[in-house]
Order: C-alpha cells, then structure tokens, then sequence
C-alpha cells in the first residue's frame, strides 16, 4: 500500500543512518548548492568555535581572509598576544545576532553607543566593552582605544565589501545590554573591566523572534554591499559557560541552542546561496554517545573538530576527505594564525571568563591559552 514516505531518500529515516553502528560514519549534510574554491576569501565570525573553522579552513589550503593584520614590526609573540588571525578582523568573539547587527551598523557609522569604554578592575587602562578580551592589559588612553577602533571598523568594512564567503556561527542567546541605547555587551560590565550598575544595565534573553529578525537585519545588510556573497551559517555545539537565569545551566543551554537552531533554519529558507551546515548536530548527536566532548562535558575535542571539518570540507569544497583521516592545520611557518591542536581543543573565548567568584580575571591567561596554538 502505498503512502507518502514511500519512495523517500534513505537519509530521511533514522535507522539507515551509518552513524548507528560506527559513529564516525555519521554524516548528516546536505550537500549545498554551491562549493568554496581555494582562491575565494572566506570571512568568518561568531561564537569561540567559529575559530576552529578559520584554522582547519586555512590549514586545508582556503583562504580564510585576514583583513586586520598585525603590524609588520610586531613580532609573532605579540600578534599572538594581542588576537590577531583568531577572525577575519580582531572583533573577537559575536555571540548573539543582536551583535552581529550592532557592530555592522557601528562600523558603517550607524549606531554609536554611549559606554564606548570600560576602566580596568586596577584602573590603569581602559578596555573596549565590545571587544573586553582582545587587548591585553587594555589601551592607555581612550583616544588610543578609538583610534584602534577606528581602524577595526576599516577593515570590517574591507571585509564585508571583498568576502565572497561567510561564515558565521551562532553561539548564545543570552546578553547584556545598556538600558540607554540598547547597546548589547558580550560580557556583563565587571566580568573583566567596567562596573556593574544595574541602573544601566540589563539582562537579556532574546528568544526566537528577536534573534532571527537580527540575523535577517544582519543577512540583508552584508548582501546590499555584497550582493553575491555565499552564506553559511552553524550553530556552536559549546554549551553554556554559565547563565544568569535562575536554572540549571543545563536547561538555558538547550533554551539557547533550539532558539538560535531555528534562528538559522527560518534564514536559510529566507536568502538564497545561504546553507546551514549542522556542527551543533554533529557534536551532540546520539550516535556519537557523548565521544567529542572533554571531560568537563563542555568543550569539544580534536576528534570532534576533526569530524566536523572533515564533513565540512567534504561537502562544501573539491577537497577528497574521509571522515577517518586527521586533518592538521598548516605548519606556523605557513601561516601566522595556526597551529598544533590538542586533544582538548581550546580557543580564545570571552565567555570563559565569567565566574561566580569576586576576582579580577588577568588577561595573561588566555594569552597562554593562545601561545599553544603556535607552539
């Protein structure tokens, strides 16, 4: 007897998935509607784990397009210190939509807010509240900090006018904003720099209709300068570090992955050339009994990326990679931002930062966090 499933691909039942007998086999991608070629210059933003996608695209022989380099008279150590190469431009890490949004219209000289920097906890230097992690010990003056900025901005405008591929990866749903302006953090004010007033700031948990409408706001400003720019978005299978609602950290976790996984969904089917690709899926999925994650059940290990990189490649570029082989990024003589990966996969992450304990977070920490991947 025939009925509507009959006929259907077999990707579309759970039990002919390969994954269930050997879950290095899994492979949920579809194959989009488009390749990236070696030549093409790949942008990439979004959540810590969005750097893993730069390192094992550049390592692959793709051009993950460096726009904001270091000085020349720099030397390797102090590029490393000061996160360049980690993205595209040093914006460090986009977690929300929300920010995406804000920091396209303030380069673009559209949005200007009005906390334009933070003193440090010793308050001998002053840090960018959009970007509290990326220069150590912060700038000595705020005109150091706007001229810094202002040269960010340059290159974030190079970057979206020249990108032909972007690559961006949602990771929280969970901010801080300023009651003033609407001015989204991606740390709350104190974490690493700043005072906490909560006269002036609030927490926000943008839920599913906010979060698309800032990513449908972001998407339709990036193609009305680049109108021919390849789309991809993914989801950071990272969960929360900590939130600030009053649950189980677990619970705002999944709140936040199911909100920004829908988030991507109703995009994809919104833009042309724009694809999902599901590393969110591939981590957590059943199949892979709990296999990529690190011990504190959070981070994602080498396997885990390699995993994900592979399918990446295998289904977004020609390159001819299985699953099974190990994937190394390029030799630091080759290129300035990569290196060895761990079996625990670190990156440079803001997030990392917040605690529930009353101390001063050194920002020497994630510079030696950093120093491993040019080791």
């Amino acid at each position: 007897m025939k009925h509507p499933y009959v006929g259907l691909a077999a990707q579309q039942f759970w039990k002919n998935s390969a994954g269930i007998k050997n879950y290095r086999e899994l492979d949920p991608v579809s194959t989009p509607n488009f390749k990236i070629m070696p030549d093409e210059k790949i942008v990439t933003a979004g959540s810590c784990f969005a750097q893993h996608v730069a390192r094992f695209m550049s390592g692959s022989g793709y051009n993950h397009f460096i726009v904001e380099k270091a000085h020349p008279i720099l030397s390797q150590e102090i590029a490393i210190q000061h996160n360049y190469g980690l993205f595209s431009a040093r914006y460090g890490n986009i977690y929300t939509a929300r920010q995406l949004k804000q920091l396209l219209l303030r380069a673009y000289g559209q949005f200007s807010p009005i906390d334009s920097c933070w003193l440090s906890s010793c308050g001998s230097f002053v840090v960018d509240p959009f970007r509290p992690q990326i220069q150590p010990r912060g700038y000595v003056s705020s005109e150091e900090l706007t001229v810094d900025r202002n040269h960010h901005f340059s290159c974030i405008r190079t970057a979206i006018k020249e990108m032909d591929v972007f690559i961006f990866t949602l990771g929280l749903t969970e901010a801080w904003v300023d009651k003033r302006d609407g001015a989204v953090f991606p740390l709350a004010p104190g974490v690493v720099a700043g005072e906490y007033d909560p006269g002036k700031v609030d927490f926000i948990n943008f839920d599913e209709a906010e979060t698309f409408e800032d990513l449908k706001f972001s998407l339709k400003f990036i193609r009305r300068i680049n109108p021919e720019v390849k789309i991809i978005l993914t989801v950071s299978p990272v969960a929360l570090n900590a939130t600030y609602e009053p649950r189980d950290v677990l619970l705002s976790t999944v709140w936040s992955k199911a909100i920004l996984r829908i988030a991507a969904e109703k995009a994809i089917k919104e833009f042309s050339n724009c694809v999902y690709f599901p590393s969110y899926e591939i981590i957590t999925s059943p199949h892979v009994r709990g296999n990529y994650f690190a011990p504190d059940c959070r981070e994602v290990t080498r396997d885990g990326v390699e995993h994900v990189m592979a399918l990446f490649l295998r289904h977004f570029t020609a390159a001819e990679v299985e699953v099974c082989e190990t994937i190394k990024p390029a030799d630091v003589e080759e290129s300035n931002h990569l290196g060895d990966m761990e079996d625990k996969v670190e990156v440079l992450c803001d997030e990392a930062a917040i605690t529930n304990e009353d101390k001063t977070i050194v920002s020497s920490y994630f510079f030696e966090k950093l120093k491993k991947y040019f080791a």
